[in-house]
């Protein structure tokens, strides 16, 4: 609700004030959306199909970057902006509508709920659970830093290539295609490799396209290195958050899914202000992409040293 209802509003603003106080309420629904959506269904699911479903419904995030490109594309030049926000409100509300006849989480039903908020973000912390708190902040705040700090510039950076803008909405929405596969793939493989071989191997494909992509200079290698991005970028994005609700009991499930997601976020903020910042002190696409490579090579290294296996283990 307050997603969508930020997303409508916005499209009535005339002061940039009051725009970024509905994005911010945008923001809060969002947030607080995301982990809820992973941690009921993964609590929903038999242990065997737990993973694969929650990328496959995770992958439905693609759908909505792809939808938001043709918006770009098609809506922007010819309707102007404020349309294209109207139009965003849409699907929200159609989520509100299914969500009503929504069952809670069974396992979160059976759990007796008498710790306060405070008790379960202090037992995530707590001994047991601190080596897996670790490793999740370390790994949302690199993807998220990453991820934001290169999706929201794509337009741009293939601008500062050279390309017109129109062309870089083309250009990225081919990109953005590439996502589906990358999501699909990652849930093929999450149930028969396991959750840490398809994080490291997906986060290790992201860095590499990410270098490869700053470095390009031809639409070629732009575009290929962008595919190979969106492809193993949003296969990790899968995978994550199938394996995030895996690490802690139901009484602070959500609870840790949702405090890890958050100090992601801090990383999707400081992500494209860097840029933004980098590119105005004429740092060259090529340095700053490379900065997003070994970001997400810290990722890999906290889930290789810290992560578990989680593939198949029923929920404690």
């Amino acid at each position: 609700l307050l997603f969508s209802l930020g997303s409508g509003l916005s499209a009535l603003t005339t002061t940039l004030a009051a725009f970024l106080a509905l994005r911010f309420l945008i923001g809060m629904g969002l947030g607080g959306e995301l982990p809820v959506a992973s941690t009921l269904v993964s609590e929903a699911v038999p242990a065997k199909d737990r993973g694969r479903v929650v990328v496959l419904l995770e992958s439905f995030w693609a759908g909505g970057w792809l939808l938001a490109a043709l918006i770009s594309y098609f809506v922007i030049p010819a309707y102007g902006w404020r349309t294209a926000l109207w139009l965003a409100a849409i699907p929200a509300l159609y989520a509100i509508y299914l969500r009503l006849r929504l069952p809670d989480s069974p396992r979160f039903a059976a759990v007796r709920k008498e710790e306060t908020v405070w008790k379960n973000i202090v037992h995530v912390w707590s001994a047991p659970y601190r080596k897996e708190t670790v490793m999740l902040w370390l790994l949302w705040f690199c993807v998220v830093f990453s991820y934001y700090g290169m999706f929201l510039w794509l337009p741009s950076v293939m601008v500062m290539k050279g390309f017109s803008l129109i062309k870089s909405f083309e250009y990225v929405l081919i990109m953005t295609l590439a996502q589906l596969p990358g999501y699909f793939s990652a849930a093929w493989l999450i149930e028969r490799a396991g959750r840490k071989f398809v994080l490291v191997a997906y986060l290790l494909g992201t860095a590499l396209s990410a270098y490869f992509f700053g470095t390009a200079e031809s639409l070629v290698g732009l575009m290929a290195s962008g595919i190979f991005l969106s492809f193993f970028n949003l296969g990790a994005w899968g995978a994550l958050y199938a394996y995030t609700p895996e690490q802690y009991p139901t009484s602070i499930r959500a609870t840790g899914a949702g405090m890890a997601a958050a100090f992601g976020r801090i990383g999707g903020i400081f992500g494209p202000l860097l840029v933004g910042s980098l590119v105005a002190q004429g740092v060259s696409v090529t340095a700053i992409f490379t900065l997003f490579c070994l970001a997400v090579l810290v990722a890999v290294l906290s889930v290789a040293v810290l992560g578990k296996e989680t593939k198949q283990q029923e929920l404690a």
